[in-house]
């Protein structure tokens, strides 16, 4: 049997942010420990950085991110100019990484994730994966409340039609070939876990063990989780439109037996003078509205999908400590350069 040639491995973490000030030097610690085994292994480059997101944090969290900058070289950060969102964070960590890295891993702060995984991640990409996800084997960590929404949320998003993996919440490794592809996606209505799976590259699964959130506490409320659940149906499926055009039908088929029945009704003289005809009227333009906005609502679905234009997120700055390269502007960001303290580089990004 032919040996596979081994893949360029230069891995960057990209560590979504948003007030993660209680846990964010652990993280930092436990990455950078990860890291450093990996790069002792050969199992990836020396090159590799951790780069941590600030997505518009109100707390010191980005005044950490950039100690660590200045401390050392494998960390990187940037931050948004306010907040746009778990989702817009991943994405712009990982089009900053992509110029850099030959595969990038997503993770999440908190360290419920299991960082030891990233060792199954990497045999995946090198036996020719583009994309791995991270699912976890159960949910025995989460309260009854968030263990019942979740599985509605996934139920629902399959109802819908939407292509999404099942208790995989963002932690995964794409390849640079998979990072390029992703970049060629311009809509601004995100969802990661939708969407990713549409690019169709050969794709593994690494199953692995939540744990308990090692400081602060959870920013995935009720409400952002019902907005991400929402922007997941309306970016990757009309189906709710086409139900309403169903249920416009239905209420047509309705009114033409109601209509029928009124009659039958006038006929035998039992009806209330008038009634039939306000009844007959109010159902059949009633159907008729729900049927029409329904047909009107399938092509506003579309344009709405296709022509949104809104940046996607805006980036305040990025900082990497100054080593043996010099920094690289990434393809979606227009710089200001700035001379920053202890060597760092701090670039001002003026659209997304």
């Amino acid at each position: 049997m032919e040996k596979r040639e081994k893949r360029p491995n230069t891995l960057y973490l990209v560590v979504p942010c948003y007030n993660e000030e209680e846990v964010l030097p652990k993280t930092a610690q436990v990455m950078q420990d990860k890291l450093d085994r990996l790069t002792a292994d050969r199992k990836v480059s020396s090159q590799s950085k951790i780069m941590f997101v600030n997505d518009g944090s109100r707390d010191a969290t980005w005044n950490l991110i950039h100690g660590l900058c200045g401390q050392n070289p494998v960390f990187c950060g940037l931050s948004f100019s306010r907040n746009y969102g778990h989702q817009s964070a991943i994405l712009a960590g990982m089009m900053a990484a992509r110029a850099h890295a030959d595969m990038v891993v997503t993770i999440d702060a908190d360290l419920q994730q299991d960082i030891e995984a990233l060792d199954r991640f990497l045999v995946c990409y090198q036996e020719g994966c583009e994309i791995v996800y991270g699912v976890r084997n159960d949910r025995n960590t989460d309260g009854f409340f968030k263990k019942t929404t979740a599985n509605i949320f996934y139920g629902l998003m399959h109802l819908m039609g939407c292509n999404v993996m099942s208790n995989h919440a963002d932690y995964r490794l794409l390849s640079k070939r998979a990072l390029d592809a992703l970049a060629e996606y311009q809509e601004v209505n995100l969802f990661l876990r939708g969407l990713i799976p549409t690019m169709g590259f050969q794709s593994d699964v690494v199953y692995f063990d939540v744990k308990e959130r090692e400081a602060g506490s959870s920013k995935y409320t009720f409400g952002k989780m019902l907005t991400l659940a929402t922007d997941g149906i309306t970016s990757m499926s009309t189906r709710p439109i086409q139900l309403i055009t169903c249920m416009g039908f239905a209420v047509v088929l309705f009114s033409f037996i109601m209509i029928i029945y009124c009659l039958v009704d006038w006929a035998f003289g039992n009806n209330i003078p008038g009634y039939t005809t306000s009844l007959i009227i109010s159902l059949l333009m009633g159907g008729l509205t729900i049927f029409s906005l329904g047909i009107v609502g399938e092509y506003v679905g579309k344009i709405y999908l296709e022509t949104k234009a809104r940046p996607r997120y805006i980036v305040e700055s990025f900082v990497w400590k100054e080593a043996k390269e010099k920094t690289k502007n990434s393809d979606n960001s227009v710089p200001f350069n700035r001379s920053g303290k202890d060597g760092l580089t701090e670039q001002k990004d003026e659209n997304a």
